[in-house]
């Protein structure tokens, strides 16, 4: 197809969307390089990010121009031309091992502390925030680890599991505002550290430690944002090691984002450059991979939440720029940003939601009464 055919395609397609090309919006996007139409055209959305690192296009409100696009179906009319290869190693091995999981935390979560101190809230806390009555992004994540711990009914004594236990904010929460003991454990060194210094002076252990080879008894459990990284392949595994560390009378609460329909494998952009072999869960693929293990007592969902909560750190990134530039270069910049405003469209499109699952071994006797 010659250049000025494909430039007319494109063009056709952002129209649909309500975007056009070198126009006047905010949401337009302007196009530096003419070999950005094939390069899109061939290979779908990892095309589109690439460009993007490559300076070949430049949008002013990235999160719009992707809330635009998303609502009106464009990355499932422009796929890469060999997306079924992906899509047949993804059935044929088990991207989530042991060993991949630790790779995969190395290139995301072991960037730098610096990186997360700057874009996150004060207690560090990596998921969703709960934005009902929050104005501020550490109010937001307070009433999101609040709204948990009363979900989990909480009660001084008991022993908690953190699985994806993060830099230790979730853990730090549930041992000083409910003197519980906890168990966090997680696949990245430096979240160990830093978590372990974050709750030095409480009742809580920090591990480096896959979930897989958990094996001991707790009240109750609880993951924030860690399922986004377990796998298809997966799921009943952890749903079973939850149902052998929980004791009869716990609680599970699972915090993921989930997507709407079944998939077998994440973007392949975002799979590349952000979060190596994550994948999000559909709610069929929850609900089988607990089934035979554990009982759903309550399924919450927030999924709008998190387009303020990815915004906010965006421009918590953007404010400490300068102090972040001597480690971080400005392709980094660039691939961050992408990073933030898209996953924000995502959620803005309601492509992407958040669940707040909660769990038991064998029902709650009397019943469980839903907290929001």
């Amino acid at each position: 197809m010659p250049r000025i055919a494909m430039r007319s395609r494109i063009a056709s397609l952002l129209e649909a969307a309500g975007v056009a090309i070198d126009g006047a919006a905010p949401h337009d996007i302007r196009i530096h390089d003419d070999r950005f139409y094939p390069r899109v055209l061939a290979g779908g959305s990892l095309a589109l990010g690439e460009s993007y690192l490559d300076g070949w296009w430049d949008c002013d409100h990235l999160d719009e121009f992707f809330t635009r696009i998303l609502r009106a179906g464009l990355d499932a009319r422009v796929r890469a031309r060999a997306w079924w290869v992906h899509d047949v190693k993804a059935r044929l091995r088990n991207r989530q091992t042991r060993a991949r999981a630790s790779r995969s935390a190395r290139h995301h979560y072991d960037l730098g502390n610096d990186l997360y101190r700057c874009m996150l809230d004060r207690r560090m806390i990596y998921s969703c925030g709960y934005w009902e009555r929050a104005r501020t992004l550490d109010e937001a994540q307070e009433a999101k680890l609040d709204l948990v711990c009363r979900k989990l009914r909480l009660e001084p004594g008991m022993r908690v599991l953190d699985i994806g236990c993060g830099w230790g904010g979730t853990a730090r929460w549930l041992a000083e505002r409910h003197g519980v003991a906890v168990v966090g454990v997680t696949v990245s060194p430096p979240q160990v550290d830093l978590a372990r210094e974050t709750c030095r002076d409480l009742p809580v252990e920090i591990r480096l430690q896959d979930y897989r080879d958990l094996d001991e008894p707790f009240d109750r459990i609880v993951s924030l944002g860690m399922f986004e990284h377990v796998g298809y392949r997966n799921y009943r595994t952890f749903m079973q090691v939850v149902r052998r560390c929980l004791k009869d009378d716990g609680l599970f609460l699972l915090h993921t984002i989930g997507c709407n329909t079944r998939g077998l494998r994440g973007d392949a952009w975002i799979d590349r450059y952000i979060f190596p072999d994550s994948m999000l869960p559909s709610a069929r693929q929850l609900a089988g991979a607990s089934e035979g293990s554990l009982v759903l007592e309550d399924w919450h969902g927030f999924g709008q939440d998190y387009d303020p909560t990815l915004m906010q750190w965006h421009r918590n990134v953007v404010a400490h720029r300068d102090e972040l530039r001597p480690r971080y270069d400005e392709r980094f910049f660039r691939m961050w940003s992408y990073y933030l405003l898209s996953c924000a469209a995502s959620f803005r499109a309601r492509r992407n939601q958040v669940w707040q699952l909660v769990f038991s071994p064998r029902g709650v006797a009397g019943g469980y009464r839903s907290v929001r």
